[in-house]
């Protein structure tokens, strides 16, 4: 390839030999390059795996419903949970990390609430 080309010029000359309905579907959206524009960016991308990620544990998901009524303490949250300390505080940072819960300090506790990211990955 030139050098002075660049790879989406050369995709643009390429000619896509596809059916007739997938043409149309791509001119709809404006071609390749309007195809191309809807992929989410990288950083939205990086942010929905996260939160995947985060959620792809079954006591993950158990701790984002029981937030979801009301914030709780590590304390209610382990008795209701039934885990060990090491393994709550673990789930309970990845949650934190992924931005679906946040940790409130009130005296000696911590107070965990969900978040909007957290709501909005139960609804999904």
């Amino acid at each position: 390839m030139p050098h002075d080309v660049s790879p989406r010029d050369e995709r643009a000359a390429v000619d896509l030999s596809v059916p007739d309905e997938v043409a149309c579907a791509l001119c709809a959206c404006g071609g390749i390059e309007g195809l191309t524009a809807q992929i989410p960016t990288d950083e939205d991308l990086e942010r929905l795996s996260a939160e995947h990620r985060a959620c792809a544990d079954t006591c993950r998901l158990k701790i984002l419903s029981l937030l979801r009524d009301q914030p709780l303490c590590v304390c209610v949250i382990k008795y209701v949970l039934g885990i060990p300390d090491s393994k709550l505080s673990y789930h309970l940072s990845v949650l934190k990390k992924a931005g679906m819960i946040t940790g409130e300090q009130l005296g000696n506790w911590i107070i965990y609430s969900i978040t909007e990211t957290g709501i909005r990955y139960l609804e999904g």
